[in-house]
């Protein structure tokens, strides 16, 4: 790799890992397709300030979390030469700590200042769920990731959170539809935490660090891999049922890159060629995201 000066703007650019930016903008699009859909059948106007402010905080929040990460994981020695996954900031010294601390504390503050105006669009409770937000984005690299509890939190904070707040956000309610959506969403994207942790379980183990895939074994964790994309699939019945084929058949797509991408992880199963497995799902979670969107607008402008 290039030489990266200390505190460079290549340096940040690296921290800041813009392509994670894809993983806060699925749950956002999904539930902006739905409301859109929702408002457009009941009258209500679409706020589009709201919808914009949800998706720069999603993806503010997204790396204020990646330098949280960066951070914390260098100063628990999580990060070091043994690592299989793509290079730190921190542990590479292109970002001193003492700069890294004011950028992780400049990026909660920009993040609650995007979100605050959506407080006077859906109440008090959407500063709760800020800080929640702001809370658990710590705590997730300081404490729950080494306990096992990461893939929990991606269902809520990467599922249940953002669609089911930037729905009601525009609609002021929530639906079944919605609610299932958000659990679909959450597993599709836990499938890149279950990656990540596939590809570090040997070092993890040295470390002490007990994600879902040591405590449950290598082989329990190919299977849960595939399971949460089948999952997630089948969580769309809730529209066929109500006569919304595309919605429902749209993600089909998704599903057969899954599984390819199931069977290359079983087949490489050890190192730094699982990276590309990684970027695979990470690519496979993004062409979810619009083929579920796509399927929503279909249905809604085909049954108008």
């Amino acid at each position: 790799m290039e030489e990266i000066r200390v505190n460079s703007p290549r340096a940040w650019m690296l921290a800041a890992r813009p392509k994670t930016l894809t993983g806060a903008a699925v749950p956002v699009m999904m539930a902006l397709s739905l409301a859109w859909v929702d408002c457009s059948r009941q009258g209500i106007p679409f706020n589009w300030l709201a919808a914009v402010l949800c998706l720069l905080f999603a993806f503010v929040m997204q790396i204020d979390a990646n330098l949280v990460n960066d951070y914390f994981d260098f100063k628990k020695g999580t990060d070091d030469e043994s690592r299989l996954g793509p290079r730190r900031a921190c542990a590479q010294g292109w970002v001193t700590m003492g700069v890294m601390r004011r950028a992780i504390v400049l990026t909660t503050l920009v993040a609650c200042l995007i979100g605050l105006p959506l407080a006077f669009v859906g109440g008090f409770s959407m500063v709760l769920v800020g800080l929640f937000c702001v809370v658990f984005c710590i705590l997730y690299t300081t404490h729950l990731s080494y306990l096992g509890l990461g893939d929990l939190l991606v269902l809520v904070f990467f599922g249940l959170v953002p669609v089911c707040c930037t729905y009601y956000l525009q609609t002021h309610t929530v639906t079944k539809e919605v609610v299932e959506s958000a659990i679909a969403c959450g597993m599709v994207i836990d499938t890149l935490l279950i990656v990540n942790n596939y590809r570090d379980r040997d070092t993890d183990r040295v470390k002490g660090k007990r994600t879902l895939v040591l405590l449950i074994g290598e082989r329990a964790s190919e299977i849960l891999f595939f399971a949460l994309g089948l999952l997630a699939f089948h969580m769309g019945l809730v529209f066929f049922f109500t006569g919304r084929y595309f919605t429902f058949f749209l993600p089909t797509i998704y599903l057969m890159l899954h599984a390819r991408t199931y069977r290359k992880m079983k087949r490489i199963k050890h190192g730094k060629a699982l990276n590309l497995i990684l970027g695979e799902n990470a690519r496979n979670m993004f062409i979810y995201g619009l083929l579920f969107s796509a399927g929503v607008l279909i249905d809604y402008y085909l049954l108008a």
